[in-house]
């Protein structure tokens, strides 16, 4: 392990812990207490590399050594934990040991998000072609994987999600027989919904086969394939004019150099008086890099970025930012919501997979739902047109409309 690690690691948390207490067993069997009072959290390291590891690359190694078990709790309370080394980080920006692996993550992020097709056919087969079960374990019903929108804390995750359809299609301003594009349909919830109330035809485009042959089939046996065809395909791939176009959860794995490309796209592929809506998670902070733990096992390629780099491209291309909106705790609920179900059914997640899955998922919601709930991130949604009177001059057709339309959904 070597006494610098364990130095360097001591005076790291001594400075880190000043909310709460800590209590560490290392490999050595030193014991070291940081901070006092409550909530007290005890952990033992079981491995000396991961001393090395967690002041080398802390926002990496506490993942990794959550997930591969050499990193224990006490009472496995990792949300505990979480919240607690998260919620003092605000008072300790000082803490210098975090700062070189950041500067190489920020210098790489580039070339991580470099993202041609066949990259982001690789980055979305990494996580979207997971087994179908395992997203039925703690999605909705309608398997929309995104942000929710809770209108009242006591909404159901059914009843937010059906609320996030409908505030997302009065911003679409939909008619009948309107022509739709979907980029990043997902498993077709979306898509399959606007066809059904709204009498659009969809176009929705993934990458993911499994979401493609899901999507397909539920168009099917819901009798709308005549309205909603699904493709495999990349968004720059796609030709023709649609009236609309809608893209919820697919921004984060664009990458920064695609940024231009993406909303080019978007605007040669918008009729003239067309509207598209852009849903992402994005952050209330300067431009920043992804977790490298998030990075490398969960989500390759992807990134959350700030207002002003989606703007900055929105600009170049010449679009007309009609509307942004800014969601701040629905994501956080929505992970809540997610993080519960999947621990109600772990057993079945480890039964598909194994116990080392089941923590580095566990790690991932309880990380995520935190970085929304104390750290900085968030959620957008820009509202894009070609013209700026595409849409209504004020904001009274949207809550309207999305309020008759939320309440008439959640009650068939």
């Amino acid at each position: 392990m070597g006494m610098t690690s364990t130095y360097l690691l001591d005076l790291q948390l001594r400075k880190l812990i000043q909310r709460g207490s800590l209590t560490v067993y290392l490999p050595d069997e030193t014991v070291k207490t940081y901070g006092k009072g409550n909530p007290h959290f005890t952990v033992y390291i079981t491995e000396p590399a991961l001393v090395r590891n967690l002041v080398v690359n802390p926002e990496f190694a506490l993942g990794q050594g959550y997930m591969d078990g050499e990193l224990l709790i006490e009472g496995d309370d990792l949300y505990g934990l979480m919240e607690c080394v998260l919620g003092n980080l605000p008072e300790n920006r000082a803490t210098k040991w975090f700062d070189p692996a950041r500067l190489v993550h920020h210098a790489l992020r580039r070339i991580q998000q470099f993202n041609p097709v066949s990259r982001s056919r690789r980055n979305v087969h990494h996580h979207y072609d997971l087994s179908g079960e395992l997203y039925s374990k703690f999605l909705d019903a309608d398997r929309q994987y995104s942000c929710a929108y809770f209108r009242h804390p006591s909404n159901t995750l059914e009843q937010a999600q059906t609320q996030k359809k409908a505030h997302i299609a009065a911003k679409l301003l939909l008619e009948p027989r309107m022509r739709v594009l979907d980029i990043g349909c997902g498993w077709g919830g979306l898509a399959l919904t606007l066809a059904r109330d709204y009498g659009v035809s969809v176009l929705g485009i993934t990458l993911s086969e499994e979401q493609h042959a899901y999507a397909t089939e539920r168009a099917k046996r819901e009798g709308l394939s005549n309205l909603v065809t699904f493709r495999l395909a990349d968004y720059r791939e796609i030709r023709g004019q649609f009236d609309r176009i809608v893209s919820v959860g697919m921004f984060e794995h664009v990458g920064v150099p695609q940024y231009r490309a993406y909303f080019r796209t978007i605007r040669n592929l918008l009729t003239e008086d067309g509207v598209a809506l852009v849903h992402s998670i994005g952050r209330a902070a300067p431009p920043g890099n992804t977790n490298p733990w998030i990075q490398k096992y969960i989500f390759p390629g992807g990134y959350a970025p700030s207002l002003s780099e989606a703007m900055t491209a929105v600009e170049r291309e010449d679009l007309w930012p009609t509307d942004i909106e800014t969601w701040r705790l629905h994501y956080a609920e929505t992970l809540r919501h997610w993080r519960l179900r999947f621990l109600n059914r772990i057993d079945e997640v480890e039964a598909l997979y194994d116990a080392r899955f089941c923590r580095m998922w566990r790690y991932y919601l309880v990380a995520t739902e935190l970085s929304f709930r104390i750290g900085r991130q968030l959620v957008f949604q820009i509202q894009l047109a070609r013209r700026r009177d595409a849409v209504p001059l004020t904001r009274d057709y949207l809550y309207v409309e999305a309020t008759q339309n939320s309440d008439r959904m959640a009650a068939e």
